[in-house]
């Protein structure tokens, strides 16, 4: 890969030319990476709820064309100036947020969100120079959350990309440079529930069925999944899941109901559907004097979270997390080995495998809730 070192790079990648409508497979040129930037091979990435919710530009600034992408595993192919702790051919998984590993929150233990590359939604250049690396017939094609790995190749801040055992297998752990590492760390990270306590987890997507995933791996004795979506109740059982509660089977709050099967409510709740009312019910249901909830989900713009003071009074606990509280550079190899070391489990997240050239079809099972996870193979 080293003769391409200094070199555009013409290869294939997804681009999302307008909000919602379908990608389109384009050959782009993409520049050799520049001061602190790394090039990669993309050879797996995945498709994850946030990608759609931008493709979509339904609660937020549209920014258009753009190469989306941001799960994903690949092959360092050459570094930039600066670059001191990746070599070419070194196995990675790129991340949305970054460890600059000299910021005030990168030397904190508590905090994982960096002041330089946290992650900008908004932003489509690079930091450096604050202009894209890619593009089509001389005009740029914006970057997405710093990864864009709908690209053959990609441009990355080092920052931004975790080294990983290069024996993991990247079809697997790429689902790790996303959601399955925010639920799972925002239950052991942040929620920390003990073995034997009982949990709540709303909304049964991929990142709560994580969330359970990391509830069982505590040692939950009930792990109770809250979804609009009553299909989804079978599938979480393989997570963990023991019961489950539909909000719209009852006619009052589900927080009541939460409170009425667990004499008073769970110990831990996390939810990780991004709906404000979502998060006042997981606050809602946790037991007085003890229960923490844990929010992961991001809301819309406006919302705004309501609930009665008492309710903090009575020593009920809130958080937020951001990314499962891991820091991507220092944090996320150790993940990759709770795989290799089968303490935790991937591949029952991983419903779908397309080609890069059916990326489309990825989304199709998304928009439908039929998959968890659609890994894309870049290579056909």
């Amino acid at each position: 890969m080293s003769s391409t070192a200094g070199q555009v790079i013409r290869c294939k990648a997804a681009v999302a030319w307008e909000a919602g409508k379908p990608l389109v497979i384009e050959e782009v040129e993409v520049a050799p990476p520049q001061k602190m930037e790394v090039r990669l091979k993309i050879l797996y990435t995945a498709l994850c709820h946030t990608d759609v919710y931008f493709w979509e530009a339904k609660g937020q600034n549209p920014v258009f064309p753009r190469i989306l992408g941001h799960e994903a595993g690949g092959i360092v192919e050459s570094v930039g100036e600066g670059v001191t702790e990746l070599t070419p051919g070194d196995h990675v998984l790129p991340v949305f947020t970054g460890e600059c590993k000299e910021c005030a929150h990168c030397k904190s233990q508590e905090s994982n969100m960096c002041d330089l590359l946290r992650i900008n939604t908004d932003r489509g250049t690079m930091i450096h120079d604050g202009k894209s690396r890619f593009s089509i017939n001389g005009k740029p094609i914006y970057h997405f959350v710093g990864t864009s790995t709908f690209s053959e190749y990609t441009v990355v801040h080092e920052g931004c990309i975790a080294k990983i055992n290069p024996l993991a297998p990247l079809d697997k752990v790429c689902v790790l440079s996303c959601g399955i590492s925010t639920g799972f760390g925002a239950t052991v990270n942040v929620a920390k529930p003990t073995k034997g306590s009982t949990v709540a987890v709303f909304g049964l997507g991929a990142v709560g069925l994580a969330a359970a995933e990391g509830a069982r791996v505590s040692g939950a004795s009930r792990i109770i999944g809250v979804d609009l979506n009553s299909n989804r109740f079978d599938q979480a059982k393989k997570f963990g899941v023991t019961e489950f509660v539909n909000p719209k089977d009852y006619n009052k709050p589900v927080q009541e109901v939460i409170a009425d099967m667990t004499n008073g409510g769970v110990d831990r709740s996390i939810e990780c559907t991004g709906n404000v009312d979502a998060m006042i019910s997981a606050f809602e249901c946790v037991h007085d004097g003890w229960g923490v909830a844990v929010l992961v989900g991001v809301p819309h713009k406006d919302a705004v979270f309501k609930t009665h003071p008492m309710n903090f009074l009575s020593e009920r606990t809130l958080k937020g997390t951001f990314f499962g509280n891991y820091k991507p550079r220092s944090d996320i190899p150790s993940v990759v080995e709770k795989y290799m070391n089968k303490e935790l489990e991937l591949d029952k997240f991983i419903t779908h495998q397309v080609s890069f050239s059916e990326i489309n079809k990825a989304f199709e099972y998304m928009l439908k809730g039929e998959s968890i996870r659609c890994v894309i193979k870049m290579e056909e």
